[in-house]
C-alpha cells in the first residue's frame, strides 16, 4: 500500500509517509460562521471527507481538526448589520454549517474546536514570536509579525516579499495606534478593538486588549489538538496566500515543524469565475437541496478530482441525478434478490485493486467511479442473467467502493432520499404492462410489435435484457 497525494508546497505528489505509523493528523481549515454556506464552502469539507475514509478503510487511524472561526472582521460587520450579538451570529451560522455538512454525509471531525475557545494559546504563541524578534507591537492592542525576519516567507506559494505588491498579503493598522507597521506586508498577530465594537470580543493581553488575528487562530488550535508537527494541512485553494503562507510562516519562525504536507481542493466555478459572497454567485447549500436529494449534490461534489476545478453548470445536478438513480436502482433490485448485506460486511469487504490504485493515487475519484461503472454493469448482468451469487457479490462490491465515497445507497444517511417511492412505482406498472404487451406479441410472432414496444422503451431510456426467466429492465 503506497498512498500519494499532491503537495502544494513542493508541487509533486509524494509518498504519504505518516509522523506516527498507523495514524493520519489533518487540520482542515473550516468555517467562517458570518453566513449560510454555498456550494463552495462545501467542496473542501466533502474531499477532505473522501480522504478521511479513503485513510481509514486503508487501516490507518484518522484525527481530523476542522475549526469554526468565529470570532473576525466579517463576523462582527454581519452581525452588527443583523442586529444581534457576535457571538450569537457566530453561532446561529455555525448551526447553520453544521446541518449542511450533515445533510451531505460529512462524517463530524475528531475536534471542531472554535477560535474564542483557544484565546489563551494565542497569546502563548503571539509572546512567543515577540520573544524571538519575530513580531512587534505598534501600540495598545496591535501585534504584527515582521515577514522580513523569516526569510523563509512565501515558501509555500514560491513568492518572494520583494515581489509582492504593496496590497497583497498585509493588512491595514487597525485601532487609534498612531505607529505605523515596519512593513506593508507584515500582518496582524492581535488587532486593537475598532470604535463602535463591543467590549465582548476583545481579550486582555501583554500588549494590550484586543482580538486575535485570523492567521493566528489556525497556527494556535492546529498545535493544540495535532502538536508542534502533524502530517497534512487543507483548505480550499483561495487559502494559499495570504492565509496558509503566513500560517507556516509564525508556526515555524516560533520553532514548530507545522504541517509536512498542504493539500488544496480547487474552486467551484460558474462560467469560469470562482464562486463567492462577494461576487454574488454563490449557490446556498439549501437552495441546491431544495433542487435535488442530498446523495445527488454529494455526488456532483465528489465525481471531479479535488485538484481540478468543478464548473457548475445548469446541468450538473441533472447528470448527477442520473447517475445517483442507477446506482441505488441497482442497489434497490440487488438487495431485493439476494437480502440487504449488513453495514459490517461492506465496511470489511476489500475494494478492486483498480479502484484501490484509482484513490491511492491522489484521491483520483473519475478514474475509481470508472471502476464502479464496470461493476455496476457487471451486476446488472448478472440480475438479467438470473446469477445470484453473482449479485450478491457485486452488490458487496459496488456498496464498499460507494462507501468510500460516502454514496453507500443502503446507508441509513440516505434511506429518506427514497421514502417516496409513488414515481418508481408508477414507472414500474407502466413498464410492466409494456412487458407483458411484449410478451403476447413475440408468443404470437409478431415480431414487429415487440421490437416497436423494445425501442418505445428504449427511446425512454429504458433497457430491456431478455433472459430465460423472462425479460426485466433497467433504465439504461
Amino acid at each position: 500500500m503506497t498512498i500519494r497525494l499532491f503537495d502544494t508546497a513542493t508541487r509533486e505528489v509524494r509518498d504519504l509517509n505518516p509522523i506516527t505509523p498507523g495514524e493520519v493528523g489533518i487540520y482542515l481549515c473550516g468555517a467562517t460562521v458570518q453566513a449560510p454556506p454555498h456550494v463552495g464552502h462545501l467542496r473542501p469539507a466533502v474531499a477532505f471527507d473522501v480522504l478521511r475514509r479513503w485513510l481509514t478503510r486503508r487501516g490507518l487511524t484518522v484525527t481530523l481538526i476542522r475549526n469554526v472561526t468565529d470570532i473576525d472582521d466579517k463576523v462582527l460587520a454581519k452581525s452588527a448589520a443583523a442586529g444581534r450579538e457576535w457571538w450569537a451570529h457566530a453561532a446561529l451560522y455555525e448551526r447553520v454549517f453544521t446541518q449542511a455538512y450533515d445533510a451531505l454525509g460529512v462524517l463530524p471531525p475528531t475536534y471542531e474546536p472554535r477560535a474564542t475557545g483557544s484565546v489563551p494559546e494565542m497569546v502563548a504563541l503571539m509572546e512567543r514570536l515577540v520573544e524571538k524578534g519575530h513580531a512587534y507591537s505598534t501600540g495598545e492592542g496591535n501585534v504584527w509579525f515582521d515577514v522580513h525576519s523569516w526569510p523563509a516567507y512565501g515558501g509555500l506559494t514560491r513568492q518572494k516579499v520583494e515581489d509582492l505588491s504593496p496590497e497583497e498579503g498585509g493588512e491595514p493598522t487597525t485601532g487609534t495606534a498612531s505607529d505605523a507597521k515596519k512593513n506593508p506586508h507584515d500582518f496582524a498577530l492581535w488587532k486593537a478593538p475598532k470604535p463602535g465594537e463591543p467590549e465582548s470580543a476583545s481579550w486582555d493581553t501583554p500588549y494590550g486588549r484586543g482580538r486575535p488575528g485570523w492567521h493566528l487562530e489556525c497556527s494556535a488550535m492546529a498545535r493544540r489538538y495535532l502538536g508542534d508537527t502533524f502530517d497534512i494541512h487543507g483548505g480550499g485553494l483561495d487559502l494559499r496566500f495570504p492565509h496558509h503562507e503566513n500560517e507556516q510562516a509564525q508556526s515555524r519562525a516560533a520553532g514548530y515543524g507545522f504541517a509536512n504536507r498542504w493539500m488544496h481542493v480547487a474552486w467551484v466555478t460558474q462560467s469560469g469565475v470562482k464562486m463567492s459572497k462577494s461576487l454574488g454567485n454563490g449557490l446556498l447549500v439549501s437552495e441546491l437541496l431544495n433542487e435535488a436529494p442530498a446523495p445527488v449534490v454529494r455526488y456532483a461534489l465528489a465525481a471531479v478530482q479535488y485538484r481540478s476545478m468543478l464548473e457548475w453548470a445548469p446541468d450538473t445536478l441533472d447528470e448527477a441525478r442520473t447517475t445517483w438513480e442507477r446506482l441505488s436502482g441497482f442497489v434497490a433490485r440487488a438487495s431485493e434478490r439476494v437480502g440487504d448485506v449488513p453495514a459490517e460486511e461492506v465496511a470489511k469487504a476489500d475494494v478492486p485493486e483498480a479502484f484501490a490504485a484509482a484513490m491511492d493515487d491522489d484521491l483520483n475519484v473519475p478514474q475509481a467511479l470508472a471502476v464502479v461503472h464496470e461493476h455496476l454493469r457487471a451486476g446488472n448482468t448478472a440480475l438479467a442473467s438470473g446469477a445470484d451469487a453473482a449479485v450478491r457479490t457485486e452488490l458487496v462490491t459496488l456498496r464498499a467502493m460507494l462507501d468510500v465515497l460516502g454514496l453507500d445507497p443502503a446507508d441509513p444517511q440516505w434511506a429518506a432520499t427514497s421514502t417516496d417511492d409513488r414515481y418508481a412505482k408508477a414507472l414500474d406498472g407502466l413498464v410492466t404492462a409494456e412487458l407483458k404487451a411484449r410478451a403476447e406479441a413475440r408468443e404470437a410472432k409478431d415480431w414487429a410489435t415487440s421490437d416497436a414496444i423494445r425501442d418505445r422503451l428504449a427511446a425512454a431510456g429504458i433497457e430491456v435484457q431478455d433472459s430465460a426467466d423472462g425479460a426485466r429492465w433497467t433504465l439504461s
